[in-house]
């Protein structure tokens, strides 16, 4: 078979094959429904209609809807495809590089505060929001010099701070953003045909833009040095290109919500299949970005036939979260990151003696516990709360402090205490310095088996922990294997985290829609949180790890250190280097499951205590051990106190709290660590 011959094959299967599985796909989207349709019907309403309810029904809603299907997916390919281009980088997608949550949270915060200015469905706020997004990700991860690993890992803690920004107006002001929970998860639901004719023209133009501007795509992804030596103007070709994807972007989510992965999963079909130029990959790209959403939105209806409506951003989200971590697998030879780097944290530390600093965070801890004690509604009453706990008071204010207050701030204090060595021991494993459970994926992994026991068996308190253990374990034994393949090279398991936190985050969602729980809990929840949490939470979940786990590791933590030196020393001094892994990535996961059961969600905190742990007493982690669940507890003891008392009577969830510190410091410390 001669090659010209297997190209016209190979474009007759893409372009030809892709259009009419995209007519496939789109005659079985319009021939679902809650209402069973004949398909005779269905053919009649699109070539003949008639004034008929069944033939409204199809060209009313479901025509639109599948239309729109395939606009907002042909339209985040072909974004994805310039995102990769422009940035040099493979894993390039709104979603990866957090312009999704930036567009989201953008449309909230004026949805809360400035509604007037959502006109024209809110693309302006939309554009405006996925530009800066784009920017802050762009110069964090250093411009022109990121790497795929930098910038992604910025998308992602980008992500994280827009996405608690966003719980937290969506918590507050319930009202206001009313029905922007499913729109937020992504969804093709259309009542009438507006959807499409707001977007089709901004659609059709950017695409043609892009098209225009091919020729000068496939020089730019030749390097910008090569670019300018044939006379091309870079930063002009840029910015025209960065404008449209966001574009693009920007009236999917206006129009759908931000649906992630389509951007990803898309080009890199057609990139697999051979194509490398910009007039056909883009061409390509759009028909089966289109592709990709109509037959994710036919798979949410199937998986959930009553349709009720699952996201179909979260379906992307399952299919586009194991793409992410096999593309990253099979880019794993790229210089992505030193095989044996050890785990230190900065350039140097204050080599502080314990005996100075573990009385100062016990001091800390206690005098936060004091303050969160004696705050409430009321402000700051120091007395009543010693009048509570060791003299005479009102029955009243003895049961607030005492069966509600104090509880309260041990659960804060233990959990922190918890996911603090969780971070510590996952950190020192996987030799990866960005390690926490909620950034590898083993906290949703906890999550999505709370929430499916809580829908078996209903809320008990013997049932949910084991839930969360059960789901820690699977997501643990996932991301080890993982671990394993990807050599234990650190940023490549940052980026393996990523996908495998997505497809857990993705199960949650659809778990909550389904189960039709109250937006605002599920929120909360999922955030993590200390509010309402008591002496049950205490003695059923926190204070066996503590009790049991805390001296195990104690004893373990030498074997930590020789795990930080690389495989090939540890070997040397005789240490079963898989063995001694396995074993402590256990325990960590067990940590990280019991905080799950007792306050849901709450990321971050091992990822900040271990590292300001190093700052201040250095690498060795015997000595890191006490300082790390010292920080940990006095972290979220604060954070509990702040979520009280920063908009009293109203409270923000602690979880919420500690990302919106946690992120700035992630950043800083990706900085640091360039």
């Amino acid at each position: 078979m001669s090659s010209a011959f297997r190209k016209s094959i190979v474009a007759v299967l893409t372009f030809g094959g892709g259009a009419a599985l995209l007519c496939i796909l789109s005659f079985i989207h319009i021939n679902q429904g809650s209402v069973q349709i004949p398909t005779t019907t269905i053919l009649e309403a699109i070539f003949a209609p008639q004034d008929t309810l069944a033939h409204h029904t199809v060209r009313v809603l479901r025509m639109p809807r599948a239309l729109m299907g395939i606009l907002a997916g042909g339209a985040l390919a072909v974004a994805g495809v310039i995102l990769q281009t422009v940035t040099k980088n493979p894993l390039s997608s709104a979603s990866t590089l957090g312009i999704h949550s930036g567009t989201y949270f953008a449309v909230v915060f004026s949805t809360v505060f400035f509604p007037a200015a959502l006109f024209g469905n809110g693309i302006i706020v939309a554009f405006i929001g996925g530009i800066i997004t784009f920017l802050i990700v762009f110069l964090l991860s250093g411009g022109n010099r990121a790497t795929p690993v930098r910038m992604v890992l910025a998308g992602m803690i980008v992500t994280f701070l827009f996405s608690s920004l966003t719980s937290v107006l969506q918590i507050f002001y319930e009202n206001e953003t009313a029905g922007l929970f499913l729109w937020g998860s992504g969804t093709l639901v259309q009542n009438d045909w507006s959807g499409v004719i707001f977007s089709w023209p901004f659609i059709t133009v950017g695409l043609l833009v892009l098209l225009t501007l091919s020729f000068r795509l496939d020089t730019l992804s030749l390097g910008d040095d090569v670019a300018v030596a044939l006379g091309q103007n870079v930063n002009i070709v840029k910015f025209i290109s960065i404008t449209a994807a966001v574009m693009l972007t920007s009236v999917t989510v206006a129009v759908v919500g931000p649906i992630g992965f389509v951007g990803l999963v898309a080009p890199h079909i057609i990139k697999l299949i051979g194509y490398r130029k910009h007039l056909p990959l883009v061409t390509a790209s759009f028909i089966w970005g289109a592709n990709v959403l109509l037959f994710a939105d036919i798979l949410a209806r199937i998986i959930d036939p009553s349709f009720s409506e699952l996201p179909v951003g979260a379906i992307t989200a399952l299919i586009g979260a194991p793409w992410l971590i096999w593309l990253v697998l099979r880019m794993k030879k790229a210089s992505y990151g030193e095989e044996n780097a050890a785990v230190m944290a900065g350039k140097a530390s204050a080599g502080m003696p314990l005996k100075i600093i573990v009385p100062a965070l016990i001091g800390l801890i206690a005098v936060t516990m004091f303050v969160s004690l004696a705050s409430g509604n009321y402000g700051f009453e120091p007395m009543v709360m010693l009048q509570a706990l060791f003299g005479d008071s009102n029955e009243f204010m003895k049961n607030l402090i005492i069966d509600l207050r104090l509880p309260r701030s041990l659960v804060a204090l233990l959990s922190g205490m918890v996911l603090a060595v969780s971070g510590l021991i996952f950190q020192g494993v996987l030799r990866n310095p960005l390690a926490d459970p909620s950034v590898i994926g083993i906290t949703s992994g906890a999550g999505v088996g709370a929430l499916l026991t809580m829908l078996v068996f209903g809320v008990s308190a013997v049932w949910i922990p084991a839930g969360a253990m059960v789901g820690a374990m699977v997501f643990f034994i996932f991301v080890m294997v993982l671990a394993i393949r990807a050599e234990f090279q650190p940023t490549i398991l940052a980026l393996l985290g990523i996908g495998v936190s997505a497809f857990g985050s993705a199960i949650i969602q659809i778990l909550v829609v389904s189960a039709d729980l109250n937006v605002t809990s599920a929120l909360t929840w999922l955030s993590g949180t200390t509010y309402a949490k008591g002496w049950t939470e205490l003695l059923n979940y926190l204070i066996w790890p503590v009790v049991i786990l805390f001296p195990i590791l104690l004893v373990r933590m030498r074997v930590l250190d020789t795990l930080s030196l690389g495989d090939d020393t540890a070997k040397g001094l005789g240490l079963k280097v898989m063995a001694s892994r396995f074993q402590l990535a256990f325990l960590a996961t067990l940590l990280a499951a019991f905080s799950v059961a007792a306050v849901g969600a709450i990321g971050f905190v091992g990822l900040i205590a271990p590292h300001l742990a190093r700052l201040l007493v250095g690498p060795s982690n015997q000595r890191l051990l006490p300082v790390t669940i010292l920080i940990g507890g006095a972290l979220l003891v604060l954070a509990d106190l702040l979520s009280r008392t920063l908009l009293a009577p109203n409270e923000i969830p602690s979880g919420i709290l500690v990302a919106i510190i946690g992120a700035p410091y992630f950043l800083w410390l990706m900085k640091k660590r360039a």
